[in-house]
């Protein structure tokens, strides 16, 4: 995986994982939840993109 491709998926996954903490704290754990759903999904697609440009390159 490029470095540029890394930093956008480490930085968009932090603030998906901030984005669960302030929700948390705001009172609204529905939001808390979907969150949570979109920032698995987001990290395990960044597995998959690096998975996939790796088999690519063998």
């Amino acid at each position: 995986m490029s470095k540029g491709l890394g930093l956008f998926f480490a930085i968009v996954g932090t603030a998906l994982l901030a984005a669960i903490s302030y929700f948390m704290s705001a009172g609204r754990p529905w939001m808390a939840v979907l969150f949570a759903i979109i920032s698995l999904a987001f990290i395990g697609s960044g597995f998959v993109v690096k998975a996939k440009q790796r088999k690519s390159k063998e």
